[in-house]
């Protein structure tokens, strides 16, 4: 999770999505102050973005120069701090004498799109659930540069991919096959992967048995409402404007994006890394509930209600799922 300062406007800066547990939750700053919103699936959600966009820091440090960061960036950094959060981070090899051990994993996000990853033994299954992954299983374990290599011989041998764009994995994500057929591919791919002991597969890795876990029902992708053909989303936002409002009811999340029901009908998808760095302030039209134990307090960003209600004539720029044009937004 990441900080920022307070913004010019007084509200709260996002800090991203994370997925300690089976619940997404938002973090938030403002000034000295930490907040966590927790979020529940059927809750309303509302805000408005105010001024321009700032760099979020790195490593729990604020932007020395105070950067304008494009809207439509998902990473949220100037290219300084984008370049000092890479380089202490497991993926730029600079930590070899790591002494925590780390699990290889396969992760099915669709048909015919899977990949292969490794993450700290200690975050559990903390980053399948942050990268959207609809099923998994782990395939080994053992030191940092036993477990890349492991990443780098499957992804050689396999052609399997380390990493697969949110663009694709939202293009399927409402349409689903079912549960047996998702466990079949990673059964599949965990048995071509254990063909390779012996074969370039280090022997500090120990491999571990294979137990497909289905995330289907974490995500809420089992129970969200079908207002669009085949009930999938079609459309998800591109970027956050001044005066932007978001506000629906969640009714879905996978890996950073958040499933939102709008008025009118239909199902958008909001990128939680695209609101990262804005000052961001309480839709007045979403009126709380008396459990606020979701939110920071009432003056922070995220309302809850039941039913969430937009205001006329606010919107942020809307994108098809899928490569489409770019629609009129609904927020």
């Amino acid at each position: 999770m990441t900080c920022g300062v307070r913004a010019a406007g007084g509200g709260w800066w996002c800090a991203g999505m994370r997925w300690p547990g089976h619940a997404p939750e938002l973090g938030w700053s403002r000034g000295g102050d930490r907040r966590v919103s927790v979020l529940a699936y059927g809750a309303g959600l509302g805000f408005r973005a105010l001024g321009e966009r700032h760099c979020v820091g790195a490593r729990g440090n604020v932007c020395p120069l105070e950067a304008v960061v494009p809207g439509r960036s998902t990473g949220g950094r100037c290219a300084e701090c984008a370049r000092l959060d890479r380089a202490h981070s497991v993926a730029a090899d600079t930590m070899a004498d790591d002494p925590r051990t780390y699990r290889v994993y396969l992760a099915w996000f669709g048909p015919g799109m899977v990949k292969v990853g490794i993450t700290g033994e200690e975050r559990g299954a903390a980053r399948l659930r942050e990268q959207g992954a609809v099923a998994f299983s782990w395939l080994g374990r053992g030191p940092l540069m036993a477990a890349r290599r492991t990443e780098e011989v499957l992804r050689a041998a396999l052609g399997v991919p380390d990493r697969i764009p949110y663009a694709r994995k939202r293009s399927v994500r409402g349409q689903l096959p079912g549960r047996e057929e998702r466990a079949a591919e990673v059964a599949g791919l965990y048995g071509r992967a254990a063909e390779l002991e012996g074969r370039g597969w280090p022997e500090s890795l120990e491999r571990l048995p294979l137990e497909v876990v289905d995330q289907v029902g974490v995500f809420g992708l089992d129970r969200g409402p079908a207002p669009e053909p085949g009930g999938a989303p079609v459309r998800a936002v591109r970027e956050l404007v001044d005066g932007g409002v978001v506000a629906g009811r969640l009714v879905a999340a996978a890996g950073p994006d958040l499933h939102l029901a709008v008025a009118g009908g239909g199902v958008v998808v909001l990128d939680t890394r695209l609101i990262t760095g804005w000052d961001l302030v309480a839709v007045p039209d979403v009126t709380a509930v008396p459990d606020m134990a979701a939110v920071p307090d009432m003056a922070a960003p995220l309302a809850v209600s039941a039913p969430a209600v937009v205001q006329d004539g606010v919107r942020v720029p809307l994108i098809d799922i899928g490569g489409g044009g770019v629609q009129g937004g609904l927020f």
